[in-house]
């Protein structure tokens, strides 16, 4: 099981080729060194992953991300915009670059973006590389959003894990690919309207899904059925409703108040919380689609397997 410790003691394991639990304002991650193949294929095992799935290179500061990616004037407009924050951008692999051809799943393109967690940021500092930080659950399970989640996650694999408290945002990072031509790959607490704002209108996924992570048909799934759009519970099941609802010992609400920010923050917690009682199933309510909630519907449809 790892041990707590300090951002210096998880970047020196980080150098000894093993891995870290480290907190950032999105989810808890599982951390090796980008650019170590035996670290990371020990990462893609800790997680039961598939090795198609590329991860994000996890990076101290916008001058570090241009020595892993190719950048354009797009990236730099929004790493200027929301770095460091929840936005990972797809971008032309660095001739030379120290992302590992695994940690890319093999692609010439890298998914990087700079984290805004300060404990997050000192073990970025002090390690001086790139870091591959996919969330710290089991490949496919809820993302986890505290600490000791994350430990039950993948605690046994992990040689230091670092305590930075409940996750702000709740949600994976944006994706959005700079190649062609601007692309959400998957949506997050950076919404497709404050991209648009900056760089003009975003096409859809198409064939730059598989550069992102995230987009597997079933993802972030409890064991339990998820079944959406359910405004009732059925007899067995867990409720996770959003805005004003009555309490009931067999609801969840993801915001009494309808707020999407605080339903985000919730969700892959009570995914897991609703799980835990061994429901027959776990019904969600409808959640607007627009902002934030196209993000949130995105997971949902994951966790029920039904995007594909």
């Amino acid at each position: 099981m790892a041990q707590a410790g300090t951002p210096a003691a998880a970047a020196s394991a980080l150098r000894e080729g093993r891995l870290v639990i480290l907190p950032t304002e999105t989810v808890y991650g599982l951390a090796a060194d980008a650019g170590d193949a035996r670290a990371v294929a020990g990462l893609y095992a800790a997680k039961g992953r598939p090795s198609f799935n590329p991860l994000i290179a996890h990076v101290a500061d916008v001058e570090s991300a241009r020595k892993v990616a190719v950048f354009n004037p797009e990236a730099e407009i929004l790493a200027a915009a929301f770095w460091p924050g929840p936005l990972t951008l797809v971008l032309p692999v660095q001739p030379g670059g120290a992302v590992c051809d695994l940690a890319r799943a093999g692609l010439d393109t890298v998914a990087v973006r700079v984290p805004a967690h300060p404990l997050a940021r000192a073990v970025l500092e002090a390690f001086g590389g790139p870091v591959a930080a996919p969330s710290a659950n089991r490949s496919g399970r809820p993302s986890p959003t505290t600490f000791a989640a994350a430990l039950e996650e993948t605690g046994e694999a992990a040689a230091v894990a670092l305590d930075g408290g409940p996750c702000e945002v709740g949600l994976e990072s944006t994706v959005i690919a700079l190649l062609d031509t601007p692309r959400l790959l998957r949506p997050g607490r950076i919404t497709r309207d404050q991209i648009e704002a900056l760089v003009g209108p975003l096409a859809e996924a198409q064939a730059d899904a598989r550069r992102s992570p995230g987009r597997l048909t079933r993802h972030y799934a409890p064991e339990a059925p998820v079944r959406l759009e359910a405004r009732e519970r059925r007899a067995g099941e867990i409720h996770l409703v959003f805005g004003p609802a009555s309490p009931s010992p067999d609801t969840l609400n993801l915001s009494p108040s309808g707020d999407l920010v605080e339903a985000a923050a919730n969700l892959f917690a009570f995914l897991r919380e609703a799980d835990a009682r061994r429901p027959a199933g776990i019904a969600v309510a409808p959640i607007p689609h627009e902002g934030l909630g196209e993000a949130i519907n995105d997971r949902l449809c994951r966790a029920a397997g039904a995007v594909g």
